[in-house]
């Protein structure tokens, strides 16, 4: 089987950022845009703590969905199983800087909350796994980071690797 593209990306060399992960042309004008939005660098710093992942999960989700100039282009806000990170999937084709003001705002928004929205047993399906204040501090360390490098060309173009492949099947990496 062929590797899906985010798999093709070397995560040796991912920054935290925004990235354009895929674009999907869905047909009649229509396209649909997932975003990697990587809070920490894969396999080199500690993953973010589940029960604040989640947390961070629905305060963000929450604050996209009632966003008034994009609610309607919201598709999808969730965790990566690595947990180092988020995906966003958005209706268009925009660049990540063109995304940059709407996210720095969903992490500070966190900063502000005073809970975790939908954190009871009717609306989650693990209510009692979450943790405001790590979150808070995860989210902080977060829109820091954009701040200092919110002119850094890194955040929002995935490391080019090219990956040379031998005839056995065996992947080497140019860098």
């Amino acid at each position: 089987m062929e590797l899906i593209q985010s798999f093709s990306v070397d995560h040796t060399l991912i920054v935290p950022g925004i990235f354009t992960s895929r674009v999907d042309n869905l047909g009649e004008d229509k396209v649909v845009t997932t975003y990697d939005i990587r809070l920490k660098r894969p396999n080199r710093e500690p993953v973010i703590d589940v029960a604040a992942m989640h947390s961070l999960e629905h305060i963000i989700a929450t604050f996209l969905r009632n966003d008034p100039d994009w609610k309607d282009e919201v598709i999808y806000w969730g965790p990566m199983g690595c947990l180092t990170g988020f995906y966003l999937i958005l209706k268009g084709n925009r660049k990540p800087q063109e995304i940059y003001g709407l996210l720095l705002a969903a992490f500070k928004s966190v900063e502000d909350a005073e809970e975790v929205p939908g954190a009871a047993p009717v609306n989650c399906g693990h209510y009692l796994m979450h943790n405001l204040g790590m979150a808070k501090w995860y989210a902080k360390e977060f829109v820091d980071y954009l701040e200092a490098n919110a002119q850094n060309n890194d955040i929002y173009e995935y490391p080019r690797t090219e990956r040379l492949v031998t005839d056995d099947g065996q992947h080497f990496y140019d860098s």
